[in-house]
């Protein structure tokens, strides 16, 4: 990469929306913990330092170490990141009774400053601290202040160095990207250079390098990051990429057949493995969700493994893990790496002895996308909605049987394709059906029944942690119910999930 901005992390949930802020600038950057700072060098082109859960004032307070950074690079701390460099060099900050939570306006602005130009004098910004700078020392120069808070930015007179109290990154600040831009291109000078094609360029010609004459082997699932890794390497490395797709009996209504003919249509040299009776009796009996999830996982890397070995010489693994993978895989607090287990990092058992390729490590979700609508992927396969990896499993609770699998692919085939009809799919980020443990009586015909309950789910999201049930219109809704009943043998009742994430997740199980 030429050129690049370092995003020191102290645990803030907003330090992956800066990055993302920064990639839709068009410049390049990277999410590092605040105690592993990379190795320096001349593609570094400023530092900003994002906010945090802890205090300043916290005896264990976050410390990064910046005598290579402060006052040689270009320098932004954002709310904890401006407190650390007041409090830690002169000034003082404490716990005030004019916190700011929400939407503040300025009411000063030195639009001579670099950081603020073309930025208005009372521009409405996103503020989110307990604790204030409630001093600067001597060489600060104040640059904006709300009504309550005096020192809402600063600028240290002899260097590079700005201060914000405010959120820039979020929607809520609405010139927050003009104060970014003006940080990353104006001062540091980036070039704004990051682009899709120039990263497919970029990694095509890096596999091609890191890869040689070795074959890999890649597991594909259907979703848009296996997809778009498979296609990137097929570009690379043509006949040497393998790619296995696995039925695991779990996935939606003739998922497999469709899916794997998408994959040969183009040209990816694909394996399709039914597994199915594998998995239902391993599944068999087993309730708890963890444990389903566990014995998902175990399955599908001994059937993807027996597949691999069938491979002469395999060398590589493909995986499509992304940049929210790696960064949520790294502890913030502490030297300690974590990885999640639901993540494509780490994890591999030491039997299967492969190096490990990952294309799309850098990229977020809706970079993704646009990496494979310029790779020609279709819109069907791009569009799809988020599926969780074990798949229906996790949407049956309790017992996973095939008969319970049946129902709840044809009810989600029913849900989806109606979706789909009436023009709502592309309007709800992901949408699914959830088989109940619960029968409840019903009239059909002359006759009672006693029957499965169905709950539809659908959901409005940006990237997953957070989500809004989607207020789809009552006569889609009567219908899709009225469908279900009428086609799917087994179920009498239908509900509706209107409950949001947090408190709710979006899956049940």
């Amino acid at each position: 990469m030429a050129e690049k901005i370092l995003i020191l992390d102290f645990g803030s949930q907003y330090t992956q929306l800066i990055a993302r802020r920064l990639r839709d600038l068009s410049v390049y950057c990277e999410i590092y913990p605040y105690n592993k700072i990379p190795e320096l060098d001349s593609t570094i082109k400023g530092v900003i330092l994002s906010g945090s859960p802890y205090s300043v004032r916290d005896k264990d307070a976050l410390i990064p170490d910046l005598k290579n950074i402060k006052g040689k690079l270009p320098l932004l701390g954002i709310c904890y990141g401006a407190q650390y460099l007041s409090h830690f060099y002169g000034g003082e900050v404490a716990y005030s009774n004019t916190r700011e939570y929400g939407r503040a306006n300025l009411k000063f602005v030195d639009s001579s400053d670099k950081l603020f130009k073309g930025v208005d004098q009372h521009s409405q910004v996103w503020m989110s601290h307990g604790d204030t700078i409630v001093k600067v020392p001597d060489n600060y120069k104040i640059i904006a202040s709300t009504n309550d808070v005096k020192v809402a930015a600063y600028k240290i007179a002899d260097e590079a160095t700005w201060g914000i109290q405010f959120h820039a990154e979020t929607s809520h600040s609405l010139e927050g990207n003009k104060i970014l831009e003006n940080f990353v291109v104006d001062i540091c000078g980036c070039k704004k250079d990051w682009t899709s094609a120039s990263f497919i360029d970029e990694t095509i010609s890096e596999l091609k390098q890191k890869i040689g004459k070795d074959k890999v082997v890649l597991g594909l699932s259907g979703g848009v990051d296996s997809t778009v890794t498979g296609v990137l390497l097929n570009k690379a490395i043509g006949s040497q990429l393998t790619c296995v797709f696995v039925d695991n009996g779990l996935l939606r209504k003739n998922e497999f057949e469709k899916v794997l003919e998408s994959y040969k249509g183009m040209g990816l040299n694909v394996i399709g493995v039914d597994a199915k009776q594998r998995f239902y009796k391993e599944l068999a009996g087993v309730k708890d969700p963890e444990q389903k999830r566990k014995i998902i996982g175990k399955l599908f890397i001994e059937v993807f493994d027996e597949e691999a070995h069938k491979i002469e010489d395999v060398v590589w693994l493909g995986q499509g893990t992304i940049y929210p993978d790696v960064i949520e895989s790294v502890s913030v607090k502490g030297p300690s790496v974590t990885i999640k287990s639901h993540h494509n990092v780490g994890g591999l058992p030491d039997y299967m002895k492969l190096k490990i390729v990952e294309p799309l490590r850098l990229l977020f979700k809706d970079e993704v996308r646009i990496v494979g609508k310029d790779l020609g992927i279709s819109d069907s396969l791009l569009g799809r909605h988020p599926f969780p990896g074990p798949g229906l499993a996790i949407r049956i609770l309790g017992e996973v049987t095939e008969e319970k699998v049946k129902i709840i692919q044809n009810v989600d085939d029913i849900f989806i394709s109606s979706l789909k009809e009436w023009g709502l799919y592309d309007k709800v980020w992901q949408a699914g059906a959830i088989l109940l443990p619960v029968q409840s009586v019903g009239v059909m015909g002359d006759e009672r029944t006693y029957e499965n309950v169905v709950a539809l789910r659908s959901v409005n999201s940006i990237d997953g942690m957070t989500a809004d049930w989607v207020h789809l219109p009552y006569e889609f809704l009567a219908k899709v119910s009225n469908d279900i009943i009428n086609k799917v043998r087994g179920v009498n009742r239908v509900v509706y999930d209107i409950s949001s994430k947090p408190p709710a997740t979006i899956e049940w199980e």
